[in-house]
């Protein structure tokens, strides 16, 4: 039986800029120089920064050609997806030495639950430390680790100190800690929703502490429900050890609704390189593509089609959303959002041969 939410050891650890981190672990000549991992072309993008590069704006999902923008020299190293899974399994591996409640979230992070570890009760700090000591040891990478009693706050915490840091939020600590965070910092607050809590005066978890619980759902629906409790420091949800992803997306709400279909199909290219990136970092393979769009009256369309259960490329899903945008017709009405995303999980699938994309019948 899982131990109360008050009383429990939640670890949130994230390596630090890993992918850049392993290209410099690798090849000496790349330490202590601007790296980022991704392509250099003017359709590539970052897919991690090294902290050298970070100071000049440099920014994960972002294009390549604005990076060598912002940093002069920068370097671009190609991904080596299979290096970066081959430390991923070895972290794992030593996470499994502490507890077998563990839920990875993509090949670098993870949550762990240490309530009641391996070997019998112990400090859960004690445990972080051990944990990153170990990760060095073995992999050469250094990470850093959040703990707290909940997640949201361990996911919090292990962005405190980067890189290598080690930061604990305890129940005593955690009203005055929620208070001091900017929205933006909530997990799941993206622009567009810290610009509706702006409009409603809420900038700060101090702001979210004051609000009315009904007022945030009439706003947010079930995210304002969340919000309100984890501005409380209540968030029970468990470290699912078993836990399988449903589905992987991204969208984008637009300052200006989108009146002509080109900008509705440029729009789409970046959501594409977004999307193959996070199926990649987080080895999903799907059977269905969905095009997901809001116009100006606030309606949602969804549009679907099968694809072939691998890996899909950045070209592949651009090519089925520019697909999905224009069958069986562009939207008549201004655009507010789009989306885009991969669904029907495939279990076990280790298929990887390059294929193309696939489509089955409309379904509206």
């Amino acid at each position: 039986m899982d131990a109360p939410a008050a009383s429990r050891k939640i670890l949130h650890v994230d390596m630090d800029a890993f992918y850049a981190s392993i290209e410099q672990r690798d090849d000496p000549s790349l330490r202590g120089r601007p790296l980022a991992v991704g392509g250099s072309s003017r359709r590539g993008v970052v897919l991690t920064a090294s902290y050298e590069a970070r100071p000049f704006g440099v920014r994960s999902a972002m294009p390549s050609v604005r990076a060598a923008e912002l940093c002069p020299g920068l370097l671009f190293v190609k991904p080596r997806f299979d290096a970066y899974k081959e430390a991923s399994r070895v972290i794992r591996e030593v996470f499994a030495l502490f507890t077998d409640k563990i839920e990875p979230l993509s090949l670098d992070e993870a949550y762990l639950d240490v309530t009641s570890p391996t070997g019998g009760p112990r400090p859960a700090v004690e445990i972080a430390r051990e944990i990153k000591a170990l990760i060095l040891a073995r992999t050469g990478l250094t990470a850093s680790a959040g703990v707290s009693f909940n997640k949201f706050l361990a996911k919090i915490a292990s962005d405190l100190e980067k890189p290598d840091g080690l930061t604990v939020i305890r129940p005593r600590q955690a009203q005055a800690f929620i208070a001091s965070l900017p929205v933006a910092r909530f997990h799941g607050v993206g622009p567009a929703t810290a610009r509706r809590l702006e409009a409603l005066g809420i900038r700060t978890g101090a702001d979210l502490q004051a609000a009315e619980e009904g007022e945030l759902v009439k706003r947010l629906g079930r995210f304002g429900a969340f919000l309100w409790r984890i501005a409380r420091g209540q968030d029970d949800r468990p470290v699912e050890a078993n836990r399988r992803r449903k589905s992987l997306s991204v969208e984008e709400t637009f300052g200006v609704d989108l009146r002509d279909p080109t900008a509705m199909r440029a729009a789409l290219g970046p959501m594409a390189v977004e999307l193959a990136r996070r199926l990649e970092r987080q080895d999903f393979i799907g059977r269905t593509l969905t095009l997901k769009i809001k116009t100006d009256d606030f309606v949602i369309r969804t549009r679907s089609r099968a694809i072939l259960p691998r890996l899909a490329t950045e070209q592949e899903l651009l090519a089925g959303a520019l697909h999905l945008l224009s069958h069986p017709d562009a939207p008549e009405r201004p655009v507010r959002l789009l989306g885009l995303g991969v669904h029907n999980p495939v279990v076990g699938q280790t298929e990887t041969r390059q294929l193309p994309l696939i489509f089955d019948a409309d379904r509206g």
